[in-house]
């Protein structure tokens, strides 16, 4: 079938124009009657033809109210590029939500069987039955405040985490921007929302005393909290090394894979949080520490295993790290808090910042600087001590110039005080 050619017009639905022949003359004109359509409906339909050749119409119970559907929704739409094929934006959210699920299974494990909660617990209960073009923005509002305030359908009455409430957002975000992408819609509702703010997690940070205490505590996992506290290492990355990444004659670890618990598929290894491998220092104590845990072991063994072999849970070092750390007065710590402390103790070493996000293998210095650039507010002293040597050389050269020159209006005394 041949497409039309892109036009557009507005149709008169009660009146048609018709021809008339003179029956004397032959002469041909024209008249306006009544249609069949007459008094039944809106009067007005705005026709066009759509960038695909398919002839679409709308009616209106005014002229200038289709006239403006045509210019405007249109017209404007069409030569922009943002004009949306309308029964491509009728279909269902949901049948979107898992297309573009489905692009998704190329990511981590993990990451992809966090979308598939999300979906099913808080994104399909209230979206999935709606078609595309009838989500408003002021809708996605008020279900963000809803989440924030009485929680989903799930969980009623409970108001979510403000991260959880992100994630939520962020994914039927992403799920438009995906049928925005396909055609199905022009514009995003789900743009410039107000969402909660996290409330920034305190950090804490131990000493080398407190964690000796803590290690010592830990029993078997003694080895393990020494590694996590002294390299910086993630729990994940740690349960997934094996002893031949060990390296005690170069005193370094080659980190390159995680270990992760994934619902309904159990401990799952892939690679490092952002896809690289990092070699991190081993201090002296630690090499010959994990010297006597790794000797005679299976070079391709895992260096820190579950009871029952394989990789170790973190449910079974939890319950053993609660226990230590109850024992050593630390009562709240977990174990990411090993993760911060190995940050800190370099920090007060002296490593500089590029040490500090290669070690800990963050993406760029600056997400390091987020998290830890408070650990350097000593260099701002030693900053303003500088600084004060300066202005206080500057005030004694002035001096000296001034008493030389003898000058009357500037005395030692408007000058700032040398210590």
């Amino acid at each position: 079938m041949a497409l039309r050619n892109p036009r557009s017009g507005v149709e008169d639905r009660w009146y048609k124009t018709v021809t008339v022949v003179d029956p004397v003359t032959g002469e041909k004109s024209t008249k306006r009657e009544k249609s069949k359509q007459f008094g039944k409906g809106k009067r007005w339909r705005g026709r066009y033809v759509d960038p695909n050749g398919v002839e679409r119409s709308q009616a209106f119970a005014t002229k200038i109210e289709a006239q403006k559907f045509l210019d405007g929704d249109v017209t404007t739409k069409v030569v922009t590029g943002t004009w949306v094929d309308p029964d491509r934006s009728g279909v269902l959210f949901k049948v979107v939500a898992e297309k573009w699920y489905s692009t998704k299974k190329l990511r981590k494990p993990k990451t992809v069987a966090g979308y598939r909660s999300l979906l099913d617990t808080l994104v399909l209960p209230r979206w999935g039955s709606l078609p595309l073009r009838d989500i408003e923005f002021e809708d996605v509002q008020e279900w963000i405040v809803t989440l924030s305030t009485s929680g989903s359908y799930r969980f009623a009455g409970r108001g979510l985490s403000a991260s959880r409430v992100i994630q939520a957002y962020q994914v039927i975000d992403q799920i438009l921007r995906f049928a925005i992408k396909a055609k199905r819609l022009a514009v995003n509702p789900a743009e410039e929302l107000d969402l909660p703010q996290k409330s920034p997690a305190e950090k804490r940070y131990l000493t080398h005393l407190e964690v000796l205490r803590l290690a010592m505590a830990a029993g078997r996992f003694r080895p393990l909290v020494f590694s996590l506290a002294y390299t910086g290492i993630r729990f994940g990355e740690a349960v997934a090394l094996k002893v031949c990444d060990i390296d005690l004659d170069a005193k370094r670890i080659t980190v390159s894979r995680s270990a992760t618990h994934v619902a309904g598929q159990g401990i799952v290894e892939t690679d490092t949080k952002n896809h690289t491998r990092r070699r991190v220092p081993i201090p002296d104590f630690l090499v010959k520490e994990l010297g006597k845990f790794v000797e005679n072991r299976d070079p391709v063994a895992l260096a820190f295993e579950s009871r029952k072999s394989g990789h170790l849970p973190l449910g079974e070092f939890r319950w053993a790290f609660d226990l230590a750390t109850a024992a050593a007065g630390l009562d709240g710590l977990v174990p990411h808090g090993l993760r911060h402390t190995a940050a800190s103790l370099a920090i007060k070493a002296g490593a500089n910042i590029k040490v500090v996000q290669k070690m800990l293998g963050h993406k760029t210095a600056t997400l390091t600087l987020d998290l830890y650039g408070h650990l350097y507010d000593d260099d701002l002293n030693a900053v303003a001590d500088a600084l004060n040597l300066g202005a206080e050389s500057a005030a004694d050269q002035l001096r000296t110039e001034a008493e030389n020159e003898d000058l009357e209006d500037t005395g030692p005394s408007d000058l700032p005080a040398v210590s």
